[in-house]
């Protein structure tokens, strides 16, 4: 558990002369456990060799297939080959040719045929019935799960059966996720995103636009500043690293700021230690500085910001003594780092969860987007927020897939979204309505809403879900089953609660290709059921990286065991309940069951309009799988070949149509290219003026566009005024006057006639047709044939007068080291609905804390292990490496508690749960702050519960999960779970 030393390596050499022990005791006596791949990484260039392959054994025969897919890890997007003999993976390397990870690989990515291979995986369909796990066939639980679905849907609405879907399912699993809800009548269904960055797509999204990265990983070669907040991309996205390095070798400073001194810190020119939950006064102490100094960028604000002078009178309240005091950063630091960012332009920000998971989210991700706003740095090369995601599909899953907020594509619930899906699939709006509760509840704002167009639960409340007063709660009943597929529960904080939850449910289902600390937290004896879960190396289908970038898996192998795929147990499902028939209309299944990765794909394209996911069909994704030697490793562009031109992976938008050939965005919101070539303003999505005061574009549009002015987003109608409405092909123009009811079906049915009389016509449902509801893609293609942005071209904002706080301000965390803070900077006042449940934060500051638990609790990622961990620490090679749950503490805060290195210590917060964990002693972490990973689970307060596993598939390391000790907090935008800043008490356990 120790960061590797030259000195540590030399005692524990020495300690061993005259002595025999084996590896795993010289690892734990070097300090190396941590750092496999940190040691890897620097063995001399003179100790490797090439080595060649080794034969097939004889008898082995049959013809050895490569096949390509992509790491199922973080969001990176690395490549892997794998070596397939008599369909058995026999081995496997890094893609040497992938622009992402350019032959790299962390220690999770090398493990990857572990994840595929691992016996402890689930292996058949179980229950548990009288303490005991029993082994189904995969109908008779179908059957016994879908009865008992039926049975609570008849008694208590289709609501009370709550769905989480997965980021780690590809693009089209998560689609179906979705879909299903959709159609078995819920918008109970949510996924890992909410608890991962959904206060970044929240904040990103309503300051410019789209809430997804700007640029990308590889674009960070060009970056003059890079400023990393809340991430330690070193061990939470290693091989973004080489990227990160390669754009510090060419000239660009470096500043981490972490209340940690992480592996990222220790590449940086300056690091910056702040008090875990003052984002805010951080930012904008910046700010303070670079107004002071007129460092911003006075003409890029002029034309593309609005309102960065409601920023300017906050950001003078945040005085260098006031931010010290506060953030607990000095005056020098502040200044030295505004003027690195300043002086090193064009930069970039960096942020992952450290940022994400607070009570106020949703206002530090605002925060950031006005700094890199105030500099100018947005829409440039080198500049822009790289937001990393933590899952491999987590970017995807969240543009397409189970949001319980919106739709696929981020359409909203309201009827327009609905209907826009109903023709998408081809069913009937009315039928669909009719699948949801005939009930009318409370939305957010407190007012009557249809189910259907109602929020559902987040993944972060389930749990309240179970247990709130039914009085208090917007549908109507509790949430009495949960089906998970694919999501680790000890990801989330309030595990005292969360295990009264689990045992007052009367069903749990787990379909994953691992048990899940779901399935043993709890003393449940009766009701839950196991369903064995390919991984994505027994399928194919596409993922979405960080960067934005479509990429193709090939399936490596036929499932194992009794495996079935995402998508074969959701059209088992969907059979059960009566409506398979509808959800797979236009998607063929095959005779095992599978349903079409490629046709889903494009049902995919023919409906998502709004953040071009339409131009990345399978063939140009395989073209691109095929072709991945031809791109460009900084631009990320085809340099000849038969994808010359695109952008690796056509990151999205990629407008229109397949056959336009868009080459995808690289850097979103860059003028300086016109929008046929992935150029961008900003997003016209928040109206044309605000309070009087234009909002759109001045002097500023992309290259060659013929509209040179800002604008709103392109109608139909909007084509007609300038003329350009007559572009439009016969079967455009029907499927506009389809989607504007006019005509009873699309394109093909209707006379030349007809046609003729609709591009004469005025008609507010024919001009409402929009950009991202005409389904024949044809206003999209009009748009990049003159250049104009299909969105609009609009000021991003600086302000977001629809949330509590409109201009980003500081609210110390409910649980805070700081009380006497609290009345200057007190948290929000409780919310009766958010989110169909109250919220509560001003009653949970009301109380105070500190003395108790004078320790700030905060946690994050270790290089070896990815999220709640139950896979990777089921991989034997990746348990050797870390074997123990801990804390990090520093040195003066352990001797105040007597506690020595590697003692057992009770770690516990201030709402009852309490973990045990060994303690480790170092400086990393500054006095009064502790750090946690949270990749553990399999324990609960304790107890090793290792003997609930079904039998063989508990994994090899297990530990307590950090989050039984988190607390409540919820940012009131998305109810992102505060996990970064809460308080605790630590003491040597007996």
């Amino acid at each position: 558990m120790k960061l590797i030393r030259k000195q540590a390596a030399n005692e524990a050499v020495r300690a061993s002369r005259g002595k025999a022990f084996d590896r795993r005791t010289f690892l734990k006596r070097s300090g190396l456990t941590a750092g496999g791949t940190a040691l890897a990484a620097s063995v001399p260039l003179s100790m490797m060799r090439r080595v060649d392959a080794q034969q097939p054994a004889e008898g082995n025969s049959g013809p050895i297939e490569i096949k390509r897919t992509v790491c199922s890890h973080c969001s990176v997007g690395c490549g892997a080959k794998a070596t397939v003999q008599n369909g058995v993976w026999i081995g496997q390397e890094p893609d040497f040719d992938s622009p992402f990870n350019m032959g790299g690989h962390c220690a999770k990515g090398a493990a990857l045929r572990s994840h595929g291979h691992s016996d402890k995986r689930v292996k058949y369909p179980m229950k548990l019935e009288g303490g005991q796990w029993k082994r189904l066939s995969w109908d008779q639980a179908i059957d016994e799960i879908g009865d008992k679905f039926m049975q609570i849907r008849e008694e208590s609405g289709p609501d009370s059966v709550w769905h989480c879907g997965s980021s780690k399912a590809n693009n089209e699993g998560a689609y179906l996720q979705r879909k299903y809800a959709a159609f078995w009548g819920t918008n109970n269904m949510d996924h890992q995103a909410r608890i991962c960055h959904s206060t970044t797509v929240a904040g990103v999204a309503n300051t410019w636009g789209y809430g997804a990265m700007t640029n990308s990983y590889n674009d960070m070669h060009n970056c003059k500043s890079m400023i990393f907040i809340g991430s330690n991309a070193a061990e939470a996205h290693p091989v973004a690293m080489q990227h990160i390095l390669r754009g510090k070798e060419n000239g660009s400073k470096l500043v981490v700021v972490d209340p940690r001194l992480t592996r990222t810190a220790a590449h940086a020119d300056q690091h910056i230690r702040i008090r875990p939950g003052t984002d805010i006064p951080f930012v904008w102490g910046l700010l303070w500085h670079i107004f002071e100094n007129g460092w911003e960028d006075s003409e890029y604000i002029r034309q593309r910001v609005y309102a960065m002078d409601e920023i300017r009178r906050e950001v003078a309240n945040w005085t260098p003594d006031k931010v010290e005091d506060i953030a607990g950063v000095p005056e020098d630091q502040m200044y030295q780092c505004a003027k690195t960012l300043a002086e090193n332009r064009p930069g970039t920000i960096v942020w992952c969860m450290g940022g994400t998971q607070h009570h106020v989210g949703n206002a530090n991700t605002r925060a950031y987007c006005v700094l890199q706003l105030a500099l100018g740095n947005i829409g440039k090369s080198g500049g822009g927020a790289n937001i990393f995601r933590g899952h491999d599909n987590v970017q995807g899953a969240t543009d397409v897939g189970p949001n319980c907020h919106t739709l696929p594509g981020y359409y909203g619930l309201s009827e327009a979204g609905w209907r826009h899906w109903a023709r998408v699939w081809d069913v009937d709006f009315e039928w669909l309505k009719n699948r949801f509760d005939d009930g009318r509840y409370a939305d957010n704002s407190g007012n009557p809403a249809h189910p259907m167009n109602l929020p559902g639960v987040p993944v972060s409340r389930w749990i309240d879900g179970i247990l709130e007063d039914p009085e208090n709660f917007s549908q109507r009943d509790n949430i009495r089953a949960v089906f998970f597929q694919g999501h680790a529960v000890n990801s989330q904080v309030r595990g005292v609660e969360m295990k009264k939850a689990v045992e007052k449910l009367d069903l749990v289902v787990i379909s994953d290709p691992y048990p899940t600390h779901l399935a043993i937290m709890s003393e449940r004896t009766d009701g839950v059921y196991l369903l064995p879960t390919a991984t994505q190396f027994e399928q194919s289908g596409s993922c979405t990286a960080s960067n934005r970038s479509l990429q193709w898996r090939e399936k490596v192998i036929d499932p194992l065991y009794e495996s079935k795929t995402d998508a074969q147990i959701l059209y088992l499902m969907a059979k059960k309940f009566g409506f398979a028939d509808e959800m797979f209309k236009n998607i063929s299944v095959s005779e095992d069951g599978t349903p079409s990765p490629e046709d889903t794909l494009r049902e995919i394209n023919r409906g998502t309009w709004t953040i071009g996911y339409t131009g990345q069909s399978p063939e140009r994704l395989k073209l691109h799988l095929e072709n991945k030697h031809t791109f460009n490793t900084t631009t990320l562009k085809a340099q000849g070949g038969p994808c010359d031109g695109d952008t690796y992976g056509m990151p999205w938008p990629c407008w229109g149509t397949p056959e336009v050939k868009h080459p995808g965005s690289h850097v979103l919101y860059n003028p300086d290219l016109p929008v046929s070539q992935g150029g961008l303003p900003f997003r016209a999505r928040f109206g044309t003026e605000h309070n009087g005061t234009n909002i759109l574009a001045e002097d500023s549009w992309s290259k060659d566009s013929e509209i040179q002015e800002g604008h709103p987003a392109v109608t139909y109608g909007m084509l007609r005024t300038m003329g350009w409405h007559s572009e439009l092909t016969p079967d455009e123009m029907a499927t506009i006057a389809w989607v504007a009811g006019l005509a009873d079906k699309p394109n093909g049915s209707v006379s030349e006639a007809d046609i003729a009389e609709y591009r004469t016509m005025e008609s507010d449902a024919l001009d409402g047709v929009a950009w991202h509801t005409d389904l024949s893609g044809g206003i999209q293609r009009i748009c990049l044939k003159h250049e104009v942005a299909p969105f609009g071209n609009a000021k991003a904002r600086a302000i977001v007068w629809t949330f509590p706080d409109p201009v980003p301000i500081h609210r110390e965390p409910l649980y805070t080291p700081r009380y006497d803070l609290v009345d200057q900077y007190p948290t929000h006042d409780d919310m009766q609905t958010r989110w169909r449940l109250p919220t509560r934060y001003a009653s949970v500051q009301a109380d105070d804390f500190s003395g108790d638990f004078p320790l700030v609790f905060t946690s994050g990622r270790l290089v070896e292990y990815e999220g709640g961990g139950e896979e990777t620490r089921s991989m034997s090679w990746l348990a050797e490496l870390q074997q123990e749950m801990f804390v990090e503490i520093n040195p003066t805060d352990a001797n105040d508690r007597g506690l020595r290195d590697n003692d057992w210590v009770w770690l516990e917060g201030p709402e009852g749960g309490r973990i045990k964990i060994r303690a480790m002693i170092t400086e990393r972490v500054g006095r009064g702050v502790v750090w946690t990973p949270f990749h553990f689970g399999g324990w609960f307060q304790g107890e090793d519960l290792v003997g609930r596993y079904p039998e063989g598939t508990a994994p090899y390391v297990r530990g307590e999960a950090c989050n039984t000790a988190k607390t409540y907090g919820y940012d009131p935008i998305t109810l992102m779970q505060e996990t970064k800043s809460t308080l605790c008490q630590i003491q040597k356990a007996a």
